[in-house]
């Protein structure tokens, strides 16, 4: 788990996580809590060659929209995957638990 029980607001990134060895990856999100009921947090996954430089990965971007689970698949991603996000609306936030999942 990379986030747990973060409150996220504005705009966000995850911390990094290695992920060289793995041929799959899948991101799942859970808002826990949301500020109003059509709280909308947008999810982009991010790479990096060394962890320090990032770029937006290929394919479009995520959307979650009050309480729920979303998911999706990440292939070809080299070195390291984080997310790059935003909560939209002034004022409003969501609590969170970001998995990511690896498999060779």
């Amino acid at each position: 788990m990379l986030e747990r029980y973060t409150v996220l607001t504005g705009d966000f990134t995850t911390e990094p996580y290695e992920t060289g060895w793995a041929a799959e990856a899948r991101w799942f999100v859970r808002v826990l809590e949301s500020s109003t009921p059509d709280t909308k947090v947008v999810f982009t996954t991010q790479v990096s060659p060394d962890g320090l430089h990032w770029c937006d990965a290929e394919g479009q971007e995520q959307t979650a929209q009050g309480e729920g689970l979303v998911s999706w698949p990440v292939r070809e991603f080299g070195q390291w995957l984080r997310i790059r996000g935003s909560v939209e609306g002034a004022d409003r936030s969501a609590k969170v638990l970001i998995y990511l999942t690896l498999k060779d």
